[in-house]
């Protein structure tokens, strides 16, 4: 039931996630030093009597309702009422991504919340502040199985820290395996048909795109060198790996080599990567028109043969299926590279603590418990698949059709460790169905392998976890230490909340202006020398004061 598609501004259809900075405290949860209980009137027995939580939602187009069901009647939603004892309802779902986050600022505004409903790491401190979530300490320690607190601490307990407040447990993350890399995908067909070498730096990676862009070998008569779309943080279409291959990084806090903290996209390194991509920009080999097209746009130049190299993460080869496979057959040739270095350093792949989200609960919540049973529950069905609890992944018929009715779990969290990388590409190769171990690896084994079996419609999970794809760099990453884990994971600071959305806002227009040769490249240091007069001083000593308590 892993997610196979990640959301950064676009939600597509395959799988796993995230990268992110959370909101944290070095106190781990305390029955002891709790203060806050459960609201007025709220349940706290254990029995298996029905408790009805409400929620809100976020649609998605790629799940696909089973005749007569909805948001609002699903056999998912159907199956928590029956397996554990908690009845769900939506208290609103919105139509899109961008309608949720308005909706749901709305009602926080007007504290017109549901029971339980996730969050960011800002929204987490705004809520806390206006002392309208609750406390979950009590109710966790008391409702939480031990295999739950077991799963939820894998990761050594930093993601549950991140949710633990002046010692109060003040939200459930999401938590997630930390260690997603960002890839460049290259068409392979046309390095074979240009009599190019798989790229091994950053120069040859260019020189690729040069090739591509002087020799159009997808025959459009408008080609480019690689796909980019307004969203520079887009897991596909994205600049984030291209950034981290000038060892520059973007939402990451890193040690500038005197034990303090300093922000990465404001470091000379950034400068330099900038630089590279309006030179990039000047000999044509980005589309002019980028700056202005969201993910879905920008990709239909991938799909229709006009571009040939392009940035995203693990789950990115989903996203490219459409336009390389076509009636059944594979028409296009991608190879997954990691990500290239300018110079004789390895690249880092910039990765956040692994939590993005966190459900949080209302304070006038009546059963809390509620949540937890649904945390409980979502850990063991996702973790230890049977026949029956497959209708939380397909549905009532509990067989793949494509409809995604694994979004309709309205709370799930991941393993914060994986082995991916170790087993399936060699399980692929030696068609050895012994060595996937967890549900996560039959389901993407046995999808591989219906690719090699013939069926091209499960071509993306071949360049996932087949013996070159996208995993089966991961181990020779993690054991060369290529990735840059932000070292900031505490709450949103007072300047983070007061400045942040302006800062980043004049960060990226800056950015893109000079990408698109509309300003200098020393543009940059005038954004840098704005950024710390307008808070990132401030920010960046805030930070710090942070670090100083839990190095």
């Amino acid at each position: 039931m892993k997610k196979i598609w990640k959301r950064h501004g676009v939600i597509a259809a395959a799988l796993i996630a995230s990268v992110a900075v959370a909101a944290c405290s070095k106190t781990e949860p305390n029955p002891q030093t709790s203060t806050t209980t459960p609201s007025a009137g709220a349940t706290t027995s254990d029995s298996k009597a029905v408790l009805e939580v409400s929620t809100v939602r976020e649609s998605d187009p790629y799940l696909k309702f089973d005749p007569g069901e909805s948001f609002d009647k699903n056999a998912v939603y159907d199956a928590y009422e029956k397996d554990a004892g908690v009845k769900i309802t939506n208290k609103w779902v919105a139509a899109d991504s961008a309608q949720f986050k308005e909706k749901l600022k709305m009602a926080i505004a007007s504290n017109d919340i549901p029971d339980f409903f996730p969050v960011d790491a800002t929204q987490l401190q705004q809520l806390i502040e206006a002392d309208m979530i609750m406390d979950l300490t009590d109710v966790y320690n008391k409702f939480a199985t031990e295999e739950t607190k077991k799963f939820m601490k894998m990761d050594g307990g930093l993601q549950m820290k991140s949710a633990t407040i002046d010692g109060k447990l003040m939200g459930i993350p999401r938590t997630s395996n930390p260690f997603n890399a960002q890839f460049v995908y290259v068409r392979t067909d046309w390095l074979k048909k240009l009599n190019l070498a798989e790229p091994k730096s950053m120069q040859d990676l260019i020189a690729i795109a040069e090739a591509f862009k002087k020799n159009d070998p997808g025959g459009t008569g408008k080609p480019y060198g690689i796909a980019l779309n307004k969203d520079f943080k887009d897991g596909v279409t994205g600049l984030i790996g291209f950034f981290n291959g000038f060892h520059a990084y973007t939402d990451t806090w890193i040690d500038d080599g005197t034990g303090k903290l300093v922000l990465g996209y404001v470091q000379p390194e950034m400068k330099n990567a900038l630089r590279a991509l309006q030179d990039m920009f000047k000999k044509g080999l980005i589309d002019p028109e980028f700056g202005v097209k969201d993910t879905q746009k920008a990709s239909e130049l991938l799909y229709n043969d006009s571009i040939g190299i392009v940035y995203g993460a693990e789950w990115a080869p989903a996203h490219l299926a459409k336009g390389a496979v076509k009636d059944g057959k594979v028409v296009q040739e991608w190879g997954v590279f990691p990500i290239l270095s300018i110079d004789d350093k390895p690249a880092k792949m910039q990765i956040g603590l692994g939590a993005d989200q966190y459900y949080v609960v209302s304070k006038k919540a009546k059963h809390p418990e509620a949540v937890i049973r649904l945390l409980n529950h979502w850990i063991v069905v996702d973790n230890n698949q049977t026949e029956e609890n497959k209708v939380y992944e397909f549905g009532k018929d509990r067989v793949e059709k494509g409809n995604n009715y694994w979004l309709l779990n309205p709370l799930t969290v991941y393993n914060q460790t994986s082995t991916n990388g170790e087993v399936l590409p060699k399980a692929i190769a030696n068609k050895d169905d012994s060595l996937p171990k967890t549900k996560d690896q039959k389901t993407r084994y046995a999808r591989a392998m219906k690719y090699v079996n013939g069926d091209t419609g499960m071509w993306w999970e071949y360049l996932i976890s087949g013996p070159k794809g996208a995993v089966s760099h991961y181990p020779d990453m993690k054991k060369n230490n290529q990735f840059q884990q932000t070292k900031f994971f505490g709450a949103p600071t007072p300047t983070m909340v007061e400045k942040n959305a302006i800062l980043e806002k004049k960060r990226d227009e800056v950015f893109f202006k000079i990408i698109m040769n509309q300003v200098p490249v020393d543009e940059f240091d005038k954004f840098v020398a704005d950024w710390k007069k307008l808070g990132g001083d401030q920010m960046t000593k805030e930070v710090n004061d942070w670090y100083a308590k839990n190095k």
